[in-house]
């Protein structure tokens, strides 16, 4: 550590300490990366005769701000896709340009222009989730930011991995070689409940508390998520990622919109830190998270951006005052969210919230120099009232902007002077960043005239079924050979259903290789009466991804979407090339085989006159465990009786098409 001691005194410093301790004229000494005293600048004066003193000119001098959620390479997609629900924007634009573009370079290019950004804005630390995360962390620790940099973990492939296995593969190694990094804190991200499985989330929780780091994850962010994990798994959200262990790791929850008082105590129990991110939410209309109840009940939470392309920007003066109006908005009281709490929350709450309040969040000695100079002695905050000190807090969240920041110090080193950066070059990074948007809107461009586009610029209710399918289909002479089986010991039944399927296929000359499938489901009760009826559009594309032994099957995700209009509206707005329809009577059967679920179809189909068929399907999300499930189809298939030898990889529509 070096000797020099640097002073930086004529300051209003603004401790955000827990006693919010407020020194005018105050000082701070530090010592290499570390404060050593705050306190009246008399007493420091006398006690540091000998340092190199900076005059601060009466500004305010306070902890650097805290973003604690973002996903910062994003800054490369600000502006691609808005207006547009989440859905729509996330699997129609964001995932399908990140699979295209998302690179080392791009994450680099994008996080550096990021850092700008946020240290114009006064941020010192971020909390990261994105894709090539030690690119990300490279990118910021030249820049002279600290960060916590999560690599992010799905079940499905991502610009960074072909499965979750390579994805936590890549993180343990990643995380291993950053752990002890001045300025970097790796961290694992399970992206959320509904892009991970039980295994995935197990899987991260045990590799952050291995190595001591913390978890990153989006929670709650939407109803439509909350919904479903209640339908699907017969319980909230909390109590299903507490059943899996997860909030044994040191976890930071982005979002938390949609959680009740139960959820929230589970969350103080274990520590979790909680990310509010107020422009994103609203931008995305998810919703408000219940921000003052969760400080009533004492848990840390921070304030972030979210990622630039859903923001659309990260500016944290900005951030702060619209989580504060928020607060008092949502809850019609004028007193909710005071500005001095907001300000806790950019600081050292938030600092708290990633588990990294030890190192930064406010001047106290010991921690990190990470600091910022505010000039309130600007036109748009005069004048200056005294005889309240919470005035000073209400000064800087209700009337401050990013602009009247004017230095920037991060772990004892100024990353900007007098409003100049000190480490990137931005005319430089904003030329590059011009090239990509040509690319990408050129990527753009081409891809509106696919079908997919096309489904989206609907606006039904679409998403992606973002799994792999392991599948195999035999002919039989009829259903009640497989009936008799579904009996035996060895297998157990879930549930059955039985429904007619009217199948019409709109399919596409070249260059288009996709095809749409209009589906109506007729679900029959025990007299084969209509009990109701549900219309999807399915989106399919080429789907041979790999053959196992026997024709066994693995194909690829697809796109869903309600169906509100009817056959001849679809018709009419895709302008098929070729139609043909396929009506069949289905018998489906969820069950358990040697442990693992498979889905048993056994169709009769009417038209074409194709006959009877044996189906076996069963998602999977990595290589190896559908290599595991090809093989228990083949077991199945014989179990039911009927020959895998006669396994065929064609699907109806195929079947239906041959002379």
């Amino acid at each position: 550590m070096t000797d020099k001691i640097t002073l930086l005194k004529n300051a209003i410093v603004l401790t955000m300490d827990d006693d919010y301790q407020i020194f005018e004229p105050g000082a701070v000494a530090v010592q290499g990366d570390k404060i050593i005293a705050v306190g009246f600048e008399n007493n420091l004066a006398q006690t540091y005769p000998d340092a190199e003193v900076m005059d601060c000119g009466r500004k305010v001098l306070m902890p650097g701000l805290i973003n604690a959620h973002t996903h910062v390479p994003m800054t490369l997609l600000r502006g691609l896709a808005d207006d547009l629900r989440l859905d729509v924007w996330l699997l129609g634009y964001m995932m399908p340009v990140e699979r295209e573009f998302v690179s080392p370079d791009f994450v680099q290019l994008g996080t550096k222009l990021a850092c700008a950004e946020m240290i114009r804005s006064g941020i010192t630390s971020f909390a990261d989730m994105y894709y090539f995360e030690e690119d990300v962390a490279r990118a910021t620790a030249a820049s002279g930011m600290r960060a916590v940099c999560s690599e992010s973990i799905l079940k499905f492939p991502t610009p960074d991995a072909h499965s979750y296995e390579e994805s936590l593969a890549y993180a343990r190694d990643y995380i291993q070689r950053w752990k002890n990094h001045p300025l970097i804190i790796p961290s694992i991200a399970p992206h959320a409940v509904y892009t991970t499985t039980e295994d995935i989330l197990r899987d991260c929780a045990a590799i952050a508390v291995e190595y001591d780091v913390p978890l990153h994850i989006h929670i709650a962010e939407t109803s439509f998520e909350v919904e479903n994990i209640r339908r699907d798994e017969g319980m909230p959200v909390v109590p299903y990622v507490k059943k899996l262990n997860m909030l044994d790791a040191k976890v930071l929850a982005a979002h938390c919109v949609h959680l009740d008082d139960g959820e929230l105590r589970t969350f103080k129990h274990y520590n979790t830190g909680v990310a509010h991110n107020p422009s994103s939410n609203m931008k995305l209309a998810s919703g408000i998270a219940p921000v003052k109840r969760m400080l009533d009940l004492g848990l840390n939470v921070g304030i972030g951006t979210d990622g630039p392309a859903s923001n659309n920007d990260l500016d944290m003066f900005e951030e702060i005052r619209l989580a504060s109006f928020l607060g008092k908005g949502a809850s019609g009281d004028p007193t909710a969210l005071p500005a001095r709490q907001s300000l806790a929350m950019a600081t050292r709450l938030g600092a708290r919230a990633m588990h990294m309040g030890h190192l930064t969040g406010s001047l106290e000695p010991g921690k990190r120099a990470d600091l910022i100079l505010v000039d309130i002695n600007v036109l748009h905050n005069a004048p200056r009232f005294r005889r309240d000190a919470n005035g000073l807090y209400a000064q800087l969240v209700y009337a401050a902007k990013a602009r009247d920041v004017t230095d920037v110090m991060v772990n004892g080193a100024w990353l900007m002077r007098e409003s100049q950066l000190q480490t990137l070059d931005v005319p430089a990074l904003m030329q590059e960043a011009d090239e990509y948007a040509r690319k990408i809107d050129i990527f753009l461009i081409r891809r509106e005239k696919s079908l997919l586009s096309k489904l989206l610029a609907l606006g039904e209710q679409t998403e992606e079924e973002e799994s792999f399918e392991v599948q195999a289909k035999v002919p039989i002479a009829n259903r009640e050979t497989v009936l008799k089986a579904l009996d035996k010991p060895g297998i157990e039944v879930i549930y059955k259903r039985h429904y007619r399927q009217f199948d019409t296929y709109f399919s596409f000359d070249e260059p288009e290789e996709s095809r749409l499938r209009y589906r109506e489901d007729h679900f029959l009760d025990e007299k084969n009466q209509t009990l109701k009826v549900r219309s999807r559009l399915t989106l399919i594309g080429p789907s041979r991804e790999h053959y196992f032994p026997q024709k066994v099957l693995l194909s690829r995700s697809r796109f869903l979407a309600s169906a509100t209009q009817s056959p001849r509206f679809y018709r009419e707005y895709f302008k098929p090339a070729h139609e043909l329809e396929i009506e069949k009577d289905r018998m489906r059967f969820l069950v358990t085989y040697k442990d693992m679920e498979f889905y048993i179809n056994l169709d009769d189909v009417k038209k074409p006159t194709l006959g009877h068929f044996l189906e076996i399907k069963s998602r999977t999300w990595s290589r190896k465990d559908a290599e595991v499930k090809s093989r228990l189809v083949v077991d199945l298939i014989q179990f039911l009786g009927e020959s895998p030898e006669e396994t065929t990889s064609n699907d109806y529509l195929e079947m239906a098409q041959k002379p």
